[in-house]
């Protein structure tokens, strides 16, 4: 059956792309009929997905520009084009008040999370997308409009994110159109020190009663990278279960910020 959302035949490349929220889209987008390269630290991890998705993949970080061109390079070659951008890969790093934050791991938040989007967005207007357009979605974070504790590295630098999809999105017009998700607390091995432990708490304390999966996240990106949203563009779609209007469900303290100020990535 044809899918309705008109990425048969199409290219994307997905970053942060083998396990996660990052997986999850590769995955659909494949469903989708589209053609999909990944990308990941992991070498084996990015084979063995490029392998189930009948796509390719490149091991690397996005922090090393010369790593984002070879993803680029790589994309052109095997598939002849580059319609879609998903720049998931992310950092949480450094966690913890900003006023103990190390230099280099607040400069390594912004690139990662930051110049990295733009360096790649930058690799695929200039080889496909400024003469046949495209789209590009940013996966950003409901947290990038409030301020919470512990994570004010990626809080900040995630708002930079938001600010640059708008940005783009101008300047990108009418030939791509660039917009952003922001989820909420979501299944993925990034939050697993937040929703591991008595996760039935913190889906207690959201209007939709449960946390994200991935899928929820990855539908919405697909949504946004297809035809279905040709008229959208410098928009930033929560999926966040109701996170943002909690205040009007429960009088309750929100769970996931005493998690935070409790624990810490790697505490298990």
């Amino acid at each position: 059956m044809t899918s309705p959302y008109g990425l048969q035949g199409r290219a994307a490349i997905v970053t942060g792309g083998t396990r996660g929220i990052g997986r999850e889209v590769a995955g659909q987008l494949a469903s989708a009929g589209a053609l999909v390269c990944v990308t990941a630290r992991d070498t084996a991890e990015v084979r063995r997905v490029a392998a189930e998705l009948g796509g390719i993949g490149v091991a690397g970080t996005v922090a090393d520009p010369a790593h984002l061109d070879e993803v680029v390079r790589l994309a052109l070659d095997a598939f002849g084009r580059i319609d879609v951008v998903v720049n998931n890969a992310a950092t949480n790093q450094p966690y913890g008040p900003l006023m103990d934050a190390d230099p280099r791991a607040w400069r390594e938040a912004f690139l990662v999370n930051v110049e990295a989007p733009l360096r790649l967005v930058q690799g695929a207007w200039r080889a496909w997308m400024r003469e046949h357009g495209g789209t590009v979605v940013n996966i950003c974070t409901e947290g990038a409009d409030h301020v919470g504790p512990q994570v004010g590295a990626y809080g900040t630098s995630k708002a930079a994110l938001l600010h640059l999809t708008r940005q783009l999105a101008g300047e990108l017009a009418p030939r791509v159109r660039v917009n952003s998700v922001s989820p909420g607390l979501v299944r993925t091995e990034m939050a697993r020190f937040v929703w591991e432990p008595g996760e039935d708490d913190l889906a207690a304390g959201l209007p939709l009663g449960r946390i994200g999966e991935p899928a929820d996240v990855a539908r919405a990106v697909i949504w946004l990278a297809s035809d279905a949203a040709e008229w959208v563009t410098g928009a930033d779609l929560l999926v966040d279960g109701g996170t943002s209007v909690r205040a009007a469900y429960s009088s309750g303290t929100y769970a996931v910020h005493e998690r935070l100020r409790s624990r810490a990535p790697g505490t298990g």
